[in-house]
């Protein structure tokens, strides 16, 4: 079908299917409140001025036509319209398709399965994107009227949100209406009339957009426009001038986020360089925290946004949300020059270390709100410990990690999958019985910085499922000395015992030995050399292989370990197999793995079982 800006005949496509599901779900599931719709359209305006003035600064020519930047609100209570327009940079016909047919973000299956799963999706819509299709919860139908910067032909895009949209030409009156820019006219529901008055309007205003750098006009009944926000940059005003109230409306305009935030780091670094700083630790975890491990700080060029991917803090502060404002970089900088550019490389640092610190203070002064902080974004926290050597320290004093005892020269830790998989782990059992203190750790990334050579205040930290352990010159408590007080068996073979083990597991593992890290269970499995156990075992996963063959420890008083003795000086080889497989596969069940044969596993527990029972039998 032609495209020719005079033709009027409405082309009809099909939405995507992600955004079929959307709608769907928007319109039936999603907001327990709907004055959200208002702040999503707002926040669509100003990113479009704000790509606008970017463009400009290399084509000043695109601000020709369609006057000043500005957002422009008119409600007409006689069709029952509200309409939000602006003079940002616009759309052509393909862009109104992509733009409003499609998501093409890869965020946006995640967010309908997110949104499947819970009662109320306020908190989600900012977050991922999809703003626009919250206009359906309070329209029947929706217009899209736009204007690239710089072109001649205006477009209009319309549905009523139900299979797909139609898309057609302006005619003379919409295309003089919208001379650059794009008009939303939503069409409104019966029960959401209340959204054409104006006391509504400027309240959600204040409430979510009061800081949208752009005026934000609203159309009186007489036709005459006024600015209803502040339309400043908040991080250029003195602190002394606001309020808690004023950073957490800031915070949730920037962030599209609904919680309070659990810290606000606001200054003006003057000097060398000379820029403004505006950043927010939320107080609970985002849903898109982790697929592209991208910090979400904002750059601005004297009040100019430039972009929000100019890596402005490492990955590890991916979770920080504001905005970092430059005096001193060039308004036409490319995204692609930021990569090298010394200016953000010394920003960067800087903030960095500023974020670092404020997390101290915090953690120092403010115990309870850190503790929130750590339990939503500890997990990313930790990643820097591996990836960023200068900061290390810094970042390991800002851990907490759940221990078992008090402290003593030499910190220990336990890597699992989970506190209670830790806990139960018989690794602990020596360090337990002498009050030595464990760290329990239990994030996947803990496998991975653990695995670098590490020290917290001059006292190293050494892993109980790597390498030898020797306890022995530390006393043990007085109410687990009891059954250790014990001399060796006699008449056991150590040597004998461990050998025969070993023989009888042949490949399954590197090599077997006595162990001075347990006390109650018969044996465990540890690393030689290289990585952790749990290391081993997540790359072992990732890469789909066996990895490295463990070490398994037999503790040499436990009465499997010398039946294992007794069988083999009694020459029954089988009853030797038997009982090495099972100490090696109960290790394993320990350390959460499964028995490489489970049904042999189940065939071996048997028959020892039976076997048990026949000699019971007999001496009754």
């Amino acid at each position: 079908m032609s495209t020719d800006a005079n033709n009027t005949v409405a082309e009809t496509h099909p939405f995507q299917a992600e955004v079929s599901q959307l709608l769907h779900l928007m319109v039936h599931a999603v907001y327990s409140e709907t004055d959200i719709f208002l702040r999503e359209l707002i926040s669509n305006a100003s990113d479009a001025c704000d790509k606008l003035r970017y463009e400009a600064i290399a084509h000043p020519d695109l601000l020709a036509a369609g006057g000043e930047l500005t957002i422009r609100i008119k409600p007409d209570a006689e069709a029952g319209t509200l309409s939000i327009s602006d003079t940002g940079i616009g759309m052509d016909r393909q862009e109104l398709i992509d733009n409003l047919g499609t998501v093409a973000r890869s965020g946006t299956r995640a967010f309908v399965e997110r949104l499947a799963q819970v009662k109320d999706g306020v908190g989600l819509i900012g977050q991922f994107g999809v703003g626009f299709y919250s206009a359906f919860m309070v329209a029947d139908r929706i217009e899209v009227i736009s204007r690239r910067a710089g072109a001649s032909e205006a477009w209009v895009w319309q549905s009523a949100g139900e299979a797909g949209f139609e898309i057609a030409p302006a005619d003379a009156t919409q295309a003089e209406r919208v001379a650059r820019g794009t008009e939303v006219v939503l069409h409104l529901k019966a029960d959401a009339k209340h959204y054409l008055e104006p006391y509504d309007i400027e309240r959600i205003i204040k409430t979510y957009s009061d800081h949208i750098q752009f005026p934000i006009e609203l159309v009186g009944k007489e036709g005459a426009p006024r600015q209803i926000n502040a339309a400043s940059a908040i991080w250029q005003r003195p602190k002394s001038e606001l309020k808690a109230e004023d950073y957490t409306a800031a915070y949730r305009a920037i962030a599209g986020a609904f919680d309070e935030p659990a810290m606000t780091l606001h200054y003006k670094a003057e000097g060398r360089q000379s820029y403004a700083v505006l950043l927010f630790v939320p107080s609970i975890k985002p849903f898109d925290l982790d697929p592209d491990r991208k910090d979400q700080v904002k750059l601005y060029v004297r009040r100019v946004f430039i972009t929000d991917d100019a890596g402005l803090l490492p990955s590890y502060l991916r979770f920080v949300r504001g905005v970092i404002d430059s005096e001193d970089m060039p308004l036409n900088i490319s995204r692609e020059m930021l990569q090298n550019n010394p200016h953000v490389e010394h920003i960067r640092k800087a903030v960095t270390g500023r974020v670092i610190t404020e997390l101290q203070n915090l953690a120092d002064k403010e115990a309870e709100p850190f503790a929130k902080v750590w339990e939503a974004f500890g997990r990313v926290l930790k990643e820097g410990i591996y990836d960023d050597h200068e900061r290390r320290a810094a970042l390991l004093a800002l851990c907490c990690f759940a221990t078992t005892k008090g402290g003593q020269t030499e910190i220990y830790y336990l890597v699992g999958e989970s506190a209670q998989q830790v806990k139960a782990n018989p690794k602990l059992e020596a360090a337990r019985a002498r009050g030595l203190e464990v760290l329990i750790l239990t994030d996947p990334v803990d496998a991975l910085w653990t695995s670098m050579p590490q020290d917290y205040e001059g006292k190293p930290l050494k892993s109980l499922s790597q390498g030898e352990v020797d306890f022995s010159l530390v006393p043990m408590l007085d109410e687990a000395a009891k059954p250790q007080a014990e001399t060796k068996p006699e008449g056991i073979d150590e040597a004998a015992v461990i050998a025969a083990v070993k023989a009888a597991l042949g490949q399954r593992v590197s090599d077997v030995r006595a162990s001075q890290r347990l006390t109650d269970s018969p044996a465990c499995l540890v690393a030689g050399a290289g990585f952790d156990r749990e290391l081993s075992r997540l790359l072992a996963r990732q890469n789909r292989s066996a990895g490295p063959k463990p070490v398994l420890e037999l503790n040499m008083r436990h009465p499997i370990v010398l039946a294992v003795g007794r069988a083999k000086t009694n020459a029954h080889e089988d009853e030797v197999n038997d009982l090495s497989a099972l100490l090696f596969e109960q290790a394993k069940i320990l350390d959460g793995e499964v028995p490489d044969d489970p049904a042999a596993f189940a065939t071996r527990v048997n028959r020892l079982v039976m076997r048990g029972l026949t000699t019971s039998g007999a001496a009754g």
